[in-house]
């Protein structure tokens, strides 16, 4: 809020920072889910499994690290937390089914089975305002 001191011009980079700060600390939580989520997926992909089974499993490890990470320093919880973890949860196994239907089609194009940590960056990248706006739903109720 700003108070009647405040200029016109701190009142603008408060608000500023409001809308960026929350994705800044986002990207900040995800980036290490997504870094374990995209090291597990190459492990799986070029030793284990196919690139869709290598995706559930290494996308389910990032969701659980993306959850507490998130929980403790991003959002404010604003409902009970075992709604917030379901809620949570629903919304990751819907982005992941999503990514994982990328990588599929994806993995069609030649190029894009040759080069899997394209592929998976590519996945990674899109669903990544999905992930913001669903699990500050499953928080904050907003």
């Amino acid at each position: 809020m700003s108070s009647p001191s405040q200029s016109p011009k701190q009142n603008l980079f408060e608000k500023a920072k409001g809308f960026i700060l929350p994705k800044l600390k986002f990207a900040t939580t995800s980036t290490v889910a997504t870094g374990v989520d995209y090291v597990l997926y190459m492990f799986l992909v070029t030793y284990m499994f196919s690139p869709e089974i290598s995706n559930l499993i290494s996308a389910s490890c990032g969701m659980v690290i993306n959850f507490v990470l998130q929980k403790r320093f991003i959002f404010s919880l604003q409902r009970r937390a075992s709604s917030a973890l379901l809620l949570s949860i629903t919304f990751s196994l819907i982005g992941i089914g999503i990514s994982t239907l990328l990588i599929s089609y994806l993995n069609k194009i030649d190029f894009f089975a040759t080069y899997q940590s394209i592929t998976k960056l590519l996945a990674t990248g899109l669903i990544f305002l999905y992930n913001f706006y669903t699990k500050r739903f499953a928080f904050e109720r907003r």
